[in-house]
């Protein structure tokens, strides 16, 4: 396969991430709505549909970080929360408010600066500091976990959950940058990153449960998204060899921002059912 179209299903891979993180984010919301009236959540079947989209989401994500990366892909998944707005106003942009309206389109021009500066070369091997900073770092987050809980601070949880799931991504690219094949599943299982990429899911799923249980929805999803991109974006450059295209340096930068700005507006409540709720 060509370099061209290596790339090229490596970005139709990171999408359809997108697009099962939307999915399972809908699925898991009505299995959470209907857990109201009465039954648990975890025998609702559209939260354990949720779930399994996930999982499908979350193999997808794995499967482009090989080929491109974190901050392309991390930026790309960011794209969901703007999917998953289209979708609860019956996919018709004009049901929108206009902020709304242009944060969806600030996001995903921004994804197609990004997704088009990518480098999907990646180093045959990495630099030998790497591994140990980021187990190190993981380390580090997880002997914070119990003071960041017992604060109970919404944005800080929600800051920790985006370092737990960029630092997936980033354990995830780190793993084997050599093809992956039969004979070398056994190293793979012997990797300490392929224990840190569980530990790091975990960390972020936790963190961002409890943050939307003692924040608001909107804040928390900001700070996740804006973390989970920008600190594994910059640790990936500058540790795994992640690189951008010559000469798309400036698009890039411009991609992340323009994307994350709209990703931040859409989080914000619409102040014109704020405005109904006082009155």
């Amino acid at each position: 396969m060509g370099r061209a179209m290596t790339t090229l299903f490596a970005l139709l891979i990171a999408v359809a991430a997108m697009i099962g993180n939307t999915v399972a984010a809908l699925w898991e919301a009505k299995g959470s709505r209907l857990a109201k009236y009465g039954r648990l959540v975890w025998l609702q079947p559209w939260f354990l549909a949720g779930l399994a989209a996930d999982v499908v989401a979350w193999v997808l994500t794995v499967a482009a970080l090989r080929y491109l990366p974190v901050f392309a892909v991390q930026s790309i998944l960011a794209g969901a929360i703007a999917l998953t707005t289209l979708a609860d106003h019956g996919w018709n942009p004009w049901n929108l408010i206009r902020r709304d309206r242009w944060a969806v389109v600030a996001v995903l021009s921004g994804l197609v600066l990004v997704a088009a500066s990518a480098e999907p070369e990646r180093p045959d091997a990495l630099p030998p500091v790497a591994t140990p900073v980021l187990l190190v770092s993981f380390a580090l987050l997880l002997v914070a976990v119990p003071f960041v809980w017992r604060a109970g601070r919404p944005m800080l949880l929600a800051f920790l959950a985006g370092l737990g799931f960029g630092g997936t991504a980033l354990a995830v690219r780190a793993i084997h940058p050599g093809p992956i094949r039969w004979e070398t599943v056994g190293d793979l299982l012997l990797d300490p990153l392929g224990y840190g990429v569980v530990a790091m899911g975990v960390l972020g799923v936790a963190a961002f449960a409890k943050a939307l249980q003692d924040g608001a929805v909107g804040t928390a999803t900001a700070v996740l998204s804006v973390t989970e991109v920008v600190v594994p974006g910059v640790v990936g450059i500058a540790l795994l060899g992640d690189r951008i295209r010559p000469g798309w340096e400036g698009a890039a930068l411009l991609g992340v921002i323009v994307a994350l700005a709209g990703v931040i507006a859409l989080t914000r409540p619409d102040p014109d059912s704020q405005r109904r709720r006082v009155h």
